[in-house]
């Protein structure tokens, strides 16, 4: 895996996705795959992209997502392992080319 990860998780749905609306705004990155609901209203999402460009994202994200809800975490991994993306969600597209 060459791109950097950013990954934020906050309190319900509509926090999260005025966060991710902010990252994807405000930032060249790309949702890696559907958000993920972790329990007790925890959610998450993860994007992908140049470590500047997942750094902005992420910073972005957290401050409009704290408008609207509370944020638990926000973290940006610079250099990820290769076999990190095993454990990572895929987008949908993805999935489906794999499967053909």
């Amino acid at each position: 895996m060459q791109q950097a990860i950013g990954i934020l998780e906050t309190k319900g749905l509509t926090t999260l996705v005025t966060g991710t609306d902010a990252m994807l705004k405000a930032a060249d990155v790309q949702i890696t795959g559907p958000m993920k609901s972790v329990g007790s209203a925890m959610v998450s999402v993860t994007v992908t992209g140049n470590v500047a460009a997942v750094k902005a994202a992420i910073d972005a994200g957290v401050e409009a997502a704290k408008t609207v809800g509370e944020v638990f975490s926000a973290h940006v991994i610079a250099r990820p392992a290769d076999d990190l993306a095993k454990v990572l969600p895929k987008a949908a597209a993805a999935r489906k080319t794999a499967a053909k």
